[in-house]
């Protein structure tokens, strides 16, 4: 392609016109000088025979005056980064190679984003694809209102950078960077009258000339603007800090967020100029950041509970690190175009592992190095943790549990250690966006084309030293619904928790060889009926804690995170198994290693630990006008008092328990595949069941452990040709277990078209079912509408007929055309005309 005008011939002469590819950034003080330059080399381009393409963003009117031979594309900057750069893109794509752009000054891009960071990055993409197809482009810029790193790097991508005075009505054009072309008077000022070009030598004109401009020593980024005036409104008027607030939340929550309006009655502009203090970079800080802060200002300052818990809530110290950040590491590490093949649908799956591997391997710039170095000197020594909290996690419809990783940093070492670890940790969190269950959980929800930005959470990890562990009293999760009813005179209202002593990813996790306590809050020491038939199995036996010696997350046995001084009362916890310790008494041996149960007892029936459970969960669901899901902490005194820390909250997504439903008479108990009273979840259901996917027990357990694995990936076959057709998942001990002794292996992804799912008790085979209730697992089965019954042997209210479905024939090869299936342990059986009523009052659920 010849040479492109800029539509002045004077200066045409004097820089040898614009090359193919050649992107040009004029730094103006007013728009209309942008224009004037626009205007001359739209008319040439036009004349010339290119196609012109004008990127048009700005609320106001067109830099072009006459667009009738110009290609308008309006876009929308509110859509946020990802979607308006691949937008650009696309333009770029499906135009013919004669074509030049016009963009709207990227100064607009600035006061959208709120952000410098985020204008470099879109120019960062953008320039060099325009360069490598050989298109010529405009872009302004507003001089003095860009950092001086924004500038360099907008410096160092363009090929042609431009400042353009209007002094007393006259046009000057001054070439601070002009690539691959060089005259003797290229870089003087040039003042331009139409096509002629007067260059301006003389020292005194030139002197004359610069003496009209503001050179500011200091330039501040357009956040940074934002956050001092916000800073200086604390002291004016309401009306003025009622609109610098909002102006706040917009940049650090987002406009369109469901929970704005909760942050406009529960944040002053006192607390957003506090968060906003902690942010590193810029951009949002994500929906679990929100989710914690927001619970944390309901409890501490709704008039029902404020007073209650003045001494009781623990404050929190969190920095956020902005969703510009994660933008900035994708562009600044060459991962863009990666990601947007990514973002097709063929390359969905196909690129996610390689953008994964680039996203751990990543560098991030020295002026956000030195940020985190702050950070890590504020918080010492002490351990914190490094959260995802990305813009659709913990929202209203999308839990995103366990979806992205969380990562400890014990925090010991030399500095330069511990910022290598914090670096790791957020790398660790930007890959996980790339894990196979994210990529799914993202699918399956239609959420694969929304902008899906990634912010972090650092928070100081809740807990104390004992000896060489941290780690808090108490944790666990809570739900302001009990979904999962055990017994009909439990009040479904009054919530639940699931505890556990020592971290809570005991809690969170579906962990193995081990069970956490479930307390109905309107009865907290009432029992699930198979903690009740022996609470010593089916209690917690490990801690998991922070090992400052070996610096990395531990899990031991609980008699050793319980042999140093707690600083409380052991006996809060739990106590010694009473019957051992008399039976070594008794026959004179030692009983010191006598096992240390954790039952909570005391601490459930002595303390003021449930109550305050309680009403933290009753405001926080009415202000949110919908069940919630918290995470919390509570560290204990040697008195017994306690602290409690909300770790974060979130919309607990549930079907509702729908219209009761009349259950079936059964004549005989033997005329039904299975009835329970107690030991679902769903709510009151009747629902067809036209296929069960039956695993064998008797063949399961026999089989090595690594063709236990072999049968998970099988059912997650089988689950793909099953989608949408009314089937049930029946199988011994836990689904989803990581252990393949308890349960099948499977991921949830494996599972998640099932309408039903089924665990079988087969107690002589050590094969218990476990909900996890409010783990990570059941919060995916409840997003997903999946019906929960366990069924436990041994119980006069249980029946199952197995039998029923062994006469069956296995249609399994019918399903899975597959000569490897194992269709003596996997059985699939057409059952049409099954049907499943639940019936939540009466606590009765049947299958017949």
């Amino acid at each position: 392609m010849d040479k492109i005008s800029t539509g002045i011939k004077g200066f045409d002469d004097i820089m040898g016109g614009l090359y193919p590819g050649d992107n040009v950034v004029w730094q103006v003080e007013d728009i209309n000088n942008y224009k004037h330059v626009v205007d001359a080399f739209v008319r040439k381009s036009i004349k010339d025979g290119m196609n012109v393409n004008y990127i048009h963003f700005r609320k106001v009117n067109s830099i072009i005056d006459d667009l009738s031979k110009v290609n308008l594309f309006e876009l929308d900057l509110a859509k946020g980064f990802e979607d308006f750069t691949m937008s650009v893109h696309n333009i770029i794509k499906t135009q013919s190679e004669n074509s030049v752009y016009v963009f709207d000054s990227l100064t607009y891009i600035q006061r959208g984003w709120y952000s410098d960071l985020m204008t470099a990055n879109f120019f960062k993409v953008t320039c060099p694809y325009l360069y490598k197809i050989g298109a010529a482009a405009y872009f302004s810029i507003k001089r003095n209102s860009y950092t001086y790193d924004t500038i360099a790097k907008i410096r160092e991508t363009t090929q042609i950078l431009m400042d353009i005075y209007n002094v007393e009505g006259s046009i000057y054009i001054h070439p601070l960077k002009v690539e691959n072309r060089y005259t003797p008077i290229l870089f003087f000022p040039h003042k331009i009258e139409e096509d002629k070009v007067t260059t301006i030598t003389s020292s005194g004109e030139a002197s004359k000339l610069f003496s009209h401009f503001d050179w500011r020593n200091k330039r501040l980024g357009y956040w940074r603007i934002n956050f001092n005036k916000a800073k200086a409104a604390l002291t004016q008027d309401e009306s003025t800090q009622e609109r610098i607030k909002q102006n706040l939340i917009d940049i650090l929550v987002g406009k369109d967020s469901k929970i704005n309006e909760m942050c406009k009655q529960y944040f002053t502009l006192a607390d957003m100029v506090q968060i906003a203090s902690r942010e590193i970079g810029t951009g949002f800080i994500g929906g679990k950041s929100i989710g914690m802060l927001m619970a944390t200002a309901i409890v501490s300052k709704s008039e029902e509970t404020k007073e209650y818990f003045k001494d009781i809530l623990e404050p929190h110290d969190s920095f956020y690190v902005g969703t510009d950040v994660f933008y900035s590491y994708i562009v600044e590490n060459g991962l863009w175009d990666l990601r947007m093949k990514q973002k097709t649908d063929e390359g969905y799956f196909k690129y996610a592992k390689e953008l994964q591997d680039g996203l751990q391997n990543g560098k991030f710039s020295e002026m956000i190095e030195e940020q985190f170095m702050h950070l890590l000197e504020y918080y010492g020594q002490c351990p914190i943790i490094v959260r995802s909290s990305s813009l659709l996690e913990d929202n209203f419809g999308n839990a995103f549990a366990g979806k992205y990783d969380s990562v400890f940093c014990i925090n010991q070492g030399t500095p330069s250690q511990r910022l290598k670890a914090f670096e790791d940790a957020i790398r660790t969190v930007y890959a996980s966006t790339m894990n196979e269950d994210a990529l799914n959980y993202r699918k399956n929800r239609g959420l694969d084309k929304r902008d899906e930005q990634m912010a972090i959470l650092v928070q100081r990890v809740s807990g104390d030293y004992y000896g060489e562990y941290y780690f808090p009293h108490i944790a666990g999760v809570a739900n302001s619904s009990n979904l999962y009813v055990w017994n009909k005179k439990i009040d479904m209202d009054a919530g639940m928790l699931r505890l556990v002593f020592g971290l809570g990813t005991r809690a969170v996790d579906r962990v193995n060889n081990d069970y956490v306590r479930i307390v109905a809050l309107d009865d907290p020491t009432r029992l699930p009926a198979m903690t009740k038939k022996d609470p010593q199995r089916f209690s917690q036996h490990y801690v998991d804690v922070l090992n400052l010696n070996k610096n990395e997350l531990e899990t031991i046995i609980v008699n050793e995170a319980v042999k140093s001084n707690l600083k409380t009362q052991s006996s809060l916890f739990g106590s010694k198994d009473k019957e051992t310790e008399e039976r070594f008494k008794r026959v004179g041996i030692d009983t010191s290693n006598i096992p240390f149960v954790l039952n909570f007892e005391r601490l459930l029936r002595s303390t003021k630990f449930t109550e305050a459970m309680r009403k933290i969960l009753k405001v926080v669901s009415s202000k949110y006008n919908y069940p919630v899901d918290i995470e919390y902490t509570a560290n204990f005194d040697k008195q017994g008092n306690f602290r409690i820390n909300i770790v974060q909250c979130r919309p607990l997504q549930t079907r509702g328990l729908g219209k009761t439903v009349e259950l079936p008479k059964l004549e005989d108990k033997n005329s039904c595949l299975f009835s329970s009273t107690g030991n679902f979840m769903g709510g009151n259901v009747r629902l067809a069941i036209d296929y069960i996917v039956f695993i064998s027990s008797d063949d399961y357990v026999k089989l090595p452990e690594v063709e236990k694995y072999n049968i998970a990936r099988q059912v997650g076959i089988i689950n793909k040709e099953l989608k949408g057709k009314n089937a049930m998942l029946m199988g011994p001990g836990r689904w989803g277990s990581s252990n393949p002794a308890l349960g099948v292996p499977v991921k949830f992804t494996e599972l998640c078209n099932m309408s039903v799912m089924c665990e079988i008790a087969y107690s002589n085979q050590d094969l218990m079912p476990e909900l996890s209730y409010g783990s990570h697992f059941f919060q995916d089965l409840v997003e997903t509408g999946i019906f929960y019954v366990a069924l436990f042997d041994n119980k006069e209210d249980v029946v199952f007929n197995e039998n029923k479905l062994r006469k069956k024939e296995n249609i399994v090869k019918q399903i899975i055309k597959d000569a490897n299936i194992n269709d003596e342990v996997i059985k699939v059986y057409d059952t049409k005309g099954l049907q499943i009523y639940s019936d939540i009052t009466e606590q009765i659920v049947t299958c017949s």
